[in-house]
């Protein structure tokens, strides 16, 4: 809600100032470019998106992000122990980390709900830690093949949209390495304060 009234905002303040400025026609055609730059972006990234939810597709068939997720289950056995009692739930949280890291966020939301439905059952409306590490870690996801961002780098007109590989393992190692320690440490002192 808070985003329509910003966008709403943006709009009214710019109509405002290019009649007051008399440059009424540039803020149209600005809207006009805008919109046509938005849908030739929007064109050009649906076409990469359906490659790698393609390539995600034939893995699934593959058995290879099966095995994906099942080499994370160990590591999500240690971060979040209570949720990983049960095996659906876990199941959810393995196969949303293994497409957070291939960089498909569209394919990993619905798997990353369903973990936090789950996880959320019995909470009496207050988020579990478990919950909130979750979400830090669907936030700040290491990201192997950022698909989505070199879609959108391709669509730009970048000659090498994925030059950027080093940078983003580092950047997401980093943000999942201090998220990760700053749930744990928070979630002690949570229990410590009781």
């Amino acid at each position: 809600m808070a985003m329509t009234w910003i966008w709403s905002g943006m709009v009214v303040l710019s109509l405002i100032f290019g009649l007051l400025t008399g440059r009424l026609d540039a803020v149209a055609d600005a809207a006009m470019e805008g919109a046509s730059s938005a849908v030739e972006l929007s064109v050009s990234m649906a076409g990469v998106l359906c490659l790698w939810s393609g390539v995600m597709e034939i893995m699934n068939v593959c058995g290879l992000s099966g095995g994906l997720a099942r080499a994370f289950r160990p590591v999500l056995r240690r971060l979040m122990p209570l949720a990983s009692r049960d095996e659906a739930t876990l199941a959810a949280l393995s196969a949303n980390v293994s497409a957070n890291l291939l960089g498909l966020g569209n394919a990993a939301t619905p798997l990353g709900i369903q973990a936090a439905r789950r996880m959320a059952r019995g909470c009496g409306g207050t988020a579990s830690d478990e919950l909130c590490l979750l979400v830090v870690l669907n936030t700040a996801s290491i990201q192997l093949l950022p698909a989505t961002i070199a879609s959108v780098r391709g669509a730009s007109g970048a000659e090498s949209p994925f030059d950027i590989l080093p940078a983003v393992w580092l950047a997401s190692a980093l943000s999942v390495s201090v998220g990760i320690l700053t749930a744990k440490c928070l979630a002690a002192l949570g229990r410590w304060r009781r």
